[in-house]
């Protein structure tokens, strides 16, 4: 099995005819996504590929009410507006592609998500792909296998990385997700880790974090409370990070002493988490998990 996405997945692509919108719709389209519509408004009638184009997610959901996901790829700027119209059309996952959107709007629609019961993931994100079912995100999906390796990370490019890494490895994934390094984002580390415990077809668990805010400390907690039914392995990026700097993330900032590499994995470690300092370990430390 799988978490948030699968064969399951019908989605809509809020978006759909700006560049990036376009390129990553025929991208999931080819990887095997069930793409059913897309939306941007004043552009009804037209087509992607072979996806139809709507002026709303409330038209695409009356003409295709089987639609359970959305991806928003819009400008910063309208990026609440397009969350909001999905949540408010019955969407029950939504991957907020989009960087640069301001912390109150994420604050608002997060909280207004919450509210109802709906999934977001990001913003700021690659969205998550569960091998060979279902790509809802920007990742290149060949460097992923199916297998049984759950992967949560707050970055993008070593999503790819460490997924590669297990793919060469022979340890394919049920679910890689992509949580965003936005300060504020929808879905943490902590809720993913909880969904890959209660799947089944998920037998270990990477988390990948990086400095930056306390996810990874409250993970730590968490884990030392309750335990973990599932081996864990994590890797924390940004060991030799200046304090103060921010680095590559909104989120990826030491500040007066708290959220550095080297906390995160002390709490890790106490928690009896296996702490990978390169990638390339992270296959053998998994391995060695018994699992």
């Amino acid at each position: 099995m799988t978490i948030l996405v699968g064969e399951e997945t019908k989605l809509v692509v809020q978006g759909i005819t700006g560049r990036e919108g376009q390129t990553h719709t025929l991208a999931m389209l080819k990887y095997g996504t069930n793409v059913v519509a897309g939306v941007t408004p004043g552009k009804s009638g037209e087509k992607v590929d072979r996806v139809p184009v709507y002026d709303s997610v409330r038209r695409a959901k009356s003409s295709h009410p089987e639609i359970n996901a959305s991806i928003i790829f819009v400008p910063a700027q309208f990026a609440a507006d397009a969350v909001y119209e999905a949540i408010d059309s019955g969407i029950d996952l939504i991957v907020e592609i989009t960087e640069h959107v301001p912390v109150h709007d994420s604050i608002k629609f997060i909280n207004y998500a919450r509210g109802r019961r709906v999934t977001i993931i990001g913003p700021n994100c690659p969205g998550l792909i569960s091998p060979s079912e279902s790509k809802v995100g920007i990742m290149p999906g060949h460097i992923f296998s199916k297998g049984q390796v759950g992967m949560v990370s707050r970055s993008g490019t070593l999503t790819y990385e460490i997924a590669w890494v297990l793919t060469k490895a022979g340890l394919g994934q049920s679910t890689a997700v992509g949580i965003g390094g936005d300060p504020i984002i929808g879905r943490d580390v902590l809720e993913i880790v909880d969904m890959f415990e209660k799947d089944p077809g998920t037998s270990s668990i990477v988390a990948i974090g990086e400095i930056g805010g306390d996810a990874e400390e409250r993970l730590a907690q968490k884990v030392k409370r309750d335990g973990l039914k599932k081996p864990m392995v994590a890797f924390i990026a940004g060991r030799e990070a200046p304090p103060g700097k921010r680095m590559g993330h909104a989120g990826a900032i030491i500040s007066m002493g708290a959220g550095t590499a080297k906390s995160k994995i002390d709490a890790l470690e106490s928690a009896g988490v296996k702490v990978a300092v390169l990638p390339s370990e992270i296959p053998s430390l998994i391995r060695s998990s018994g699992k």
